[in-house]
């Protein structure tokens, strides 16, 4: 099975193509900010995923449109690519180090939207990035993929550091969830359907 998929969105405020590889593949993140891309490329390396995304958008206003729409994007492709979701293993749990943080992210690949976003408001920028963006870019992903996602700091004071802890252990939890198994027929439900 083949689980790739290629979206494009593009509107007055931005420009966006991804592609996006399930079971692998290269990875190489342009949207204009350098420390998105940075986290973009972790979330992808430690999800063992392939992904591709060229975007560009009004960063001379705000980095919040891109951003944003960058994790439309993103959601909508790796929807498209898991399709019906029939064979996945469904749940995903990541806990991630990076110093002084530890993060936690739980998925449910189940095509019901819910972000749970428990982290405390850290106030700054790492790398020109302002923290509060990552809850933004989430949410925006988590609805567009259609699934159930908690995140959580356990703790950490580094602004850095709380991103890294949180993109990587969505990174993974995404990959586990992801992951073909052939002991599962069809969707991992009682219901038959996610």
């Amino acid at each position: 099975m083949v689980r790739t998929a290629s979206i494009r969105r593009e509107t007055t405020e931005t420009k966006v193509a991804v592609a996006i590889a399930i079971d692998g593949g290269p990875i190489q993140v342009r949207t204009t900010i350098p420390f998105f891309d940075h986290m973009l490329t972790l979330m992808a390396k430690h999800g063992l995923i392939g992904l591709q995304i060229e975007a560009s958008g009004d960063t001379e206003i705000d980095l919040h449109h891109t951003v944003e729409d960058v994790g439309i994007t993103l959601g909508q492709a790796l929807r498209q690519a898991l399709g019906e979701r029939a064979g996945i293993r469904r749940y995903g749990q990541a806990v991630v180090p990076m110093d002084e943080a530890l993060a936690s992210v739980n998925i449910d690949l189940v095509t019901r939207p819910y972000l749970v976003y428990n982290v405390p408001a850290v106030p700054g920028q790492a790398g020109g990035f302002d923290v509060d963006l990552a809850e933004q870019f989430f949410r925006a992903l988590v609805i567009n993929l259609q699934a159930t996602v908690h995140l959580s700091l356990s703790y950490g004071s580094n602004q850095h550091h709380i991103l890294e802890a949180l993109f990587k252990a969505f990174g993974r939890a995404l990959g586990e969830a992801a992951t073909a198994d052939p002991r599962i027929a069809g969707p991992l439900s009682t219901k038959g359907v996610l």
